[in-house]
């Protein structure tokens, strides 16, 4: 996959392509809905390739911080899952905000024609663009038409959680799954466990004098999900872009929490314990962390005793849903 980070290397950017436009976090069913549609219409299509489109850092946190997202996937994992959904060429825009100020017309015209020129723009149902997210799919119909871009619309996609209820799938939905500690229900509309990414930092030691040594993690800018106990996947990689690629895991159990039983100022603490086996020197490693299930909530043990029975008892809960 090649990736453009400068308008000015779109003077090498060949016309005719496939395009996709959005954010792309967390890179979910619904967005791979959109991808494989427009996989399958370049094909059909005999167009040179599939390019994708999307921003760093999100929208909002160039034009209206405060209401910035907390984001899914950080830059490493999002390469990774959209080269391995098929994409060409990423097209990654970084000098957003004169980009975003231009009217739908404007971004249609002084942009995506002039720049980009693609043949085939497919989008979701709900896609926006322009300033104020102005512009919407009917625009980009009546602009196609008159640019000479066909659009090809993807529909929204509905996904059946384990409560029974049916959601279109969203990052938004994802994220709120994620605040409610509901992993697995993230994992219905993720397509795959959620990975939280991190190096390895010096912990208390308290869990190596329990018996249970943990690595404790500093994750890039990415969501956390909410304080507990999960059982999960540990993947061990040398730098973030590997940590993004790894597939080789072993079992584990996370927590998640602000260490209320031994301290007082409560920072928040991600630790991972390996089941089973030694933790090795991880030094200088960096984690991907693949959220399975949540076990508890945190709670406060009034003894050293009661955390370590309770640990105990997680390290078995946790083996015991990833052998299932």
């Amino acid at each position: 996959m090649d990736i453009i980070e400068s308008i000015a290397d779109f003077e090498s950017f060949p016309p005719g392509w496939a395009l996709t436009i959005g954010n792309f976090d967390g890179v979910h069913l619904g967005h791979q809905q959109i991808i494989t549609l427009a996989a399958d219409n370049r094909k059909q299509r005999n167009l040179p390739g599939l390019a994708l489109m999307t921003f760093h850092p999100h929208p909002l946190a160039v034009l209206h911080p405060r209401h910035a997202p907390e984001i899914l996937t950080p830059m490493p994992l999002k390469r990774h899952l959209l080269r391995t959904a098929g994409i060409d060429r990423l097209i990654l825009i970084k000098d957003t905000f004169s980009l975003l100020n231009l009217s739908p017309k404007d971004f249609i015209d002084e942009f995506l024609v002039r720049s980009i020129k693609p043949a085939l723009v497919v989008e979701g149902p709900d896609f926006k663009f322009g300033y104020g997210r102005s512009g919407d799919i009917d625009a980009l119909r009546r602009f196609g038409a008159l640019r000479d871009f066909d659009v090809v619309i993807a529909p929204p996609k509905q996904i059946s959680l384990a409560s029974g209820d049916t959601k279109i799938c969203s990052s938004s939905a994802i994220r709120d799954l994620l605040r409610s500690g509901e992993v697995s229900s993230a994992y219905a509309m993720l397509g795959r466990n959620y990975r939280l990414i991190g190096t390895t930092i010096p912990g208390r030691g308290i869990g190596r004098q329990l018996g249970f040594p943990t690595a404790n993690i500093e994750p890039l800018e990415q969501m956390v999900p909410a304080e507990g106990v999960y059982a999960g996947l540990v993947a061990i990689a040398d730098d973030p872009d590997s940590a993004a690629a790894q597939t080789k895991s072993k079992p584990a159990a996370f927590s998640i929490g602000r260490a209320k039983t031994f301290l007082s100022d409560h920072p928040l603490l991600i630790e991972a314990h390996i089941l089973n086996e030694n933790l090795p020197d991880l030094t200088g490693k960096w984690l991907a962390m693949d959220f399975v299930q949540r076990i508890r909530p945190q709670q406060r043990f009034d003894s050293r005793q009661a955390l370590q029975q309770q640990i105990t008892a997680d390290c078995r809960a946790a083996a015991q849903i990833l052998e299932a």
